[in-house]
């Protein structure tokens, strides 16, 4: 199931080419907002996003890290991936991600989104940029690397904190 969405995810970066639209001068993370079931170019946006972040795979954990060649941390690895995606800054903690964009139900996560987890006892501490078929991608921790996770998981699925959409 996995790799049939992601096969989708392919094909529909292949026909939407350059059908997506660069993010106006006075938009901003905060602003951001998520798209009305079905609008244009909604669905493009947010495989765009997914298939960069797929690109990550491997790259080292590095605290503060913001590169492929420094490594990642899992906002580094968010705030990297929206800016080369879709030419989108976003905010550089955990924190400040968890108020960009819009809110979204569980049920309705697309790929594209932030997933957030409590991981340090605290809300809104760990990221990740949901793929789809209950899967997210995320920079783990000191010794990891970047890696695609269940939801579904026991230890994701106690420390859930829920998801944003941003579009921009």
């Amino acid at each position: 199931m996995f790799f049939r969405t992601i096969r989708l995810l392919l094909i529909a970066f292949a026909v939407a080419g350059c059908a997506t639209r660069a993010p106006s001068p006075e938009s901003t993370p905060d602003a951001a907002a998520a798209p009305a079931a079905g609008a244009p170019g909604a669905a493009v946006m947010s495989s765009e996003v997914a298939l960069f972040a797929l690109g990550q795979l491997g790259v080292p954990y590095a605290l503060g890290g913001a590169s492929p060649d420094a490594g990642f941390d899992c906002s580094g690895l968010v705030q990297y991936v929206f800016r080369r995606a879709r030419n989108v800054d976003l905010p550089r903690t955990t924190f400040d991600l968890a108020r960009a964009g819009q809110t979204v139900a569980a049920p309705a996560l697309q790929p594209g989104d932030l997933v957030f987890f409590n991981t340090l006892r605290r809300e809104f501490s760990h990221v990740g940029i949901y793929l789809g078929d209950e899967r997210f991608i995320h920079a783990p921790a000191t010794g990891g690397a970047v890696r695609i996770e269940s939801l579904r998981a026991d230890y994701w699925v106690r420390r859930y904190n829920g998801a944003r959409r941003i579009v921009g």
